[in-house]
């Protein structure tokens, strides 16, 4: 059976990070798009001359043959189009962030449970190399008991982008929403909610519109999770750094899909060796395990968006249950709220 999907929006997320990952699944089939800039239209018909380029949104949502409707557009508007794709009777994937409150994430979740459709949300951060990596060495409690986990999402970007929404002080454009969703999607796949929360965020760059630099740290019982973002990194440190009563792990650099994917590469393009970390970026395991003491490099896990939508077509299916819940992503725009509250207030914010 075919999955017909229908893509909102051809921007950069639409580009890098969904139209790719649909061609590559088999079983999805990429029907219609969704965009109004010229060169954007160009260049979906160049690249997906199969599917029909239309600049109206309601020529997918009333298309009876389109099962699958992502939502690829700026964040202010995921939730009124989200909700327009379940009210048409659509199975639905919404770029991250989920929606700007947790109010409007819990109504598109009661929503698709009405509806009978899946909804879910592109936390692609989970299928990283380094953090599948991570992942591991936490379940297999290579650290023993872990006290403490930190996770960096720095750039350098000093001069302000013209012509982006991003850029602009619109509901959820704030570096939190944007990389800070990948760092607390990840932290809370590992650990769940914590019991409080503080943060700092506030603007660098000179003429910023918007925050771009945040600080948070999550308590657990015996656990401290701190996430930090920013854009006047030029020498950045570890990407993760995790402390336990049996050992140390820390690793630098950035899964290689993105940059791959910036160049024009494709998964088709390196069947053999796509999102597979060069040995130079490995992580450091420093640990006792058994009474015996290892001390070395951890090869990387194969990092591959494509799981996330292997699983959204097998969710559709009824053959897997879905990964990314939008219980998950509701949960990491709630802690997003709480984090701006804690750093408006100044103070620790208990979570609810």
């Amino acid at each position: 059976m075919k999955i017909h999907v229908g893509l909102i929006g051809y921007g950069m997320a639409g580009q890098v990070f969904h139209a790719p990952f649909v061609e590559a699944v088999e079983g999805l089939e990429l029907t219609r798009i969704r965009e109004s800039r010229e060169e954007n239209i160009l260049l979906a018909q160049e690249r997906y001359p199969k599917a029909v380029v239309t600049a109206h949104v309601q020529d997918i949502l009333k298309d009876d043959d389109i099962d699958l409707v992502i939502v690829a557009v700026p964040n202010s508007a995921h939730y009124s189009l989200a909700k327009e794709a379940l009210l048409a009777g659509k199975h639905v994937v919404v770029e991250k962030p989920f929606t700007v409150t947790s109010a409007e994430a819990g109504e598109l979740i009661e929503l698709a449970k009405a509806q009978h459709k899946i909804l879910t949300v592109y936390h692609n951060r989970r299928w990283d190399s380094d953090f599948k990596t991570v992942q591991k060495l936490v379940q297999q409690q290579l650290l023993g008991n872990l006290v403490e986990y930190r996770a960096h999402f720095d750039r350098f970007r000093n001069a302000i982008r013209p012509n982006t929404w991003k850029e602009q002080a619109v509901p959820g454009t704030t570096i939190l929403y944007d990389l800070g969703s990948h760092l607390i999607d990840q932290a809370l796949t590992l650990f769940g909610m914590p019991q409080s929360i503080w943060a700092d965020i506030r603007s660098q760059r000179e003429g910023s519109q918007i925050p771009d630099k945040f600080e948070t740290i999550l308590f657990y019982d015996k656990l401290k999770v701190v996430l930090t973002a920013g854009m006047l990194v030029r020498e950045p440190g570890p990407r993760y750094i995790l402390h336990g009563d049996k050992g140390s792990f820390l690793k630098h650099g950035l899964d290689v899909q993105e940059e791959a994917l910036k160049q024009g590469l494709f998964p088709k393009d390196l069947p053999a060796t796509w999102g597979v970390e060069p040995e130079n970026l490995w992580g450091h395991l420093n640990t006792e395990i058994q009474g015996l003491h290892f001390l070395g490099k951890v090869e990387s896990e194969v990092g591959d968006y494509r799981g996330f939508y292997e699983n959204v077509k097998q969710a559709i299916l009824g053959e897997a249950d879905l990964e990314v819940k939008p219980e998950q992503a509701r949960d990491v725009i709630r802690v997003i709220e709480l984090a701006m509250q804690s750093s408006a207030e100044k103070r620790v914010v208990a979570v609810d």
